[in-house]
């Protein structure tokens, strides 16, 4: 394991854009490309916790800004733009974000105030190229990362509550059908996500400090240790497949910024979305 980044207040939202590690420092409101030698470049700027992130096909960022329920468009010349009006959908937490091929965003929402309030299920909305959204899922127990298969007819939920990676069949205008379990996570609550090129997804755990490769039907075929707590990674693409993961610690407090992105060597690449 080499060590990419440190100093994060706490990062989430791991993503390969562009030959390179992109990741949200949420403590500091900032999407950040890595260089891969320590160094970092402030994408942009947005007060929000969470702020989760992904990519047009254009290359385009879109920004899931859950403290002021929108989503945002940066533009090639670094300006930010409303993309999505997310305020009729309720003032829950908004977390994670994925975009299809076609340019469309999943976006999932707690459905409670995490951590201090009562359960209640979460929620997808579906929004389209033009801004609008819809709900397209709901009854998710606290949903978490989400990977676009190769081809785009599946979607993968992490049902963080519910231990396990849920599937949704992608239907041709983006809708999806009804929620199958793809694998059980028994044990583990798993975070982010992202699918590789041999058919298995990684998942992040908090709770158990490590990534975990896992197939459809639940078979577990490879882990990695970390030092502290995880909470997204993504993989590389071409010739040596990295797996990237980042992580912080959980449930205390300290001066020091604790959050690590970190790289090891992976079996395959990434693939599909994001």
């Amino acid at each position: 394991m080499r060590i990419v980044r440190e100093g994060i207040g706490f990062g989430e939202s791991l993503r390969w854009h562009g030959g390179r590690p992109w990741v949200a420092d949420w403590a500091a409101g900032q999407v950040l490309a890595l260089d891969g030698a320590g160094g970092a470049e402030v994408i942009a700027e947005v007060p929000s916790f969470p702020l989760c992130f992904d990519f047009l096909p254009d290359g385009r960022l879109l920004l899931l800004d859950s403290a002021g329920r929108r989503v945002l468009r940066r533009e090639p010349d670094g300006a930010l733009h409303p993309h999505a009006d997310l305020a009729e959908f309720g003032a829950t937490p908004w977390n994670e974000i994925a975009v299809d091929a076609a340019g469309r965003a999943y976006l999932n929402n707690i459905g409670f105030d995490f951590p201090g309030g009562e359960f209640a299920p979460g929620f997808l909305v579906l929004v389209e190229t033009d801004g609008t959204a819809r709900r397209v899922a709901g009854d998710v127990a606290f949903p978490n990362g989400m990977a676009l298969l190769p081809g785009g007819a599946t979607l993968i939920l992490a049902e963080s509550y519910a231990e396990r990676l849920t599937a949704f069949a992608v239907r041709p205008d983006g809708t999806l059908g009804p929620a199958t379990e793809w694998a059980a996570t028994p044990g583990d609550h798993p975070d982010g996500i992202c699918a590789d090129a041999d058919g298995a997804i990684w998942y992040a755990d908090v709770g158990t400090a490590r990534c975990v490769r896992v197939r459809a039907g639940g078979e577990r075929c490879g882990t990695v240790e970390f030092d502290r707590g995880a909470f997204s990674c993504t993989l590389s693409r071409g010739p040596d497949p990295q797996l990237y993961l980042v992580g912080q610690e959980w449930g205390g407090e300290s001066e020091v910024p604790s959050g690590v992105v970190a790289a090891v060597p992976a079996p395959a690449p990434g693939a599909g979305r994001p």
